[in-house]
């Protein structure tokens, strides 16, 4: 996966549901500028602050052995 930054590239290696995830937020076809990265990155770490939230919320109705 290669992005265009600021006008300079940067490949990474990634799996595909990662790949999937990043792509939802960032347009991989067109240079970015640093304020799309970061924006993107925190949408994705919304939807995991929450994931973890509702997770919590499912363990604490879990009985403990």
């Amino acid at each position: 996966m290669t992005f265009h930054i600021n006008n300079m590239a940067y490949t990474i290696v990634v799996d595909e549901k990662i790949a999937n995830e990043i792509t939802r937020y960032l347009d991989l076809d067109k240079n970015l500028d640093t304020r799309e990265l970061l924006a993107a990155y925190i949408r994705i770490s919304q939807e995991f602050s929450n994931f973890k939230t509702d997770l919590e919320k499912i363990s604490e109705k879990i009985p403990k052995l």
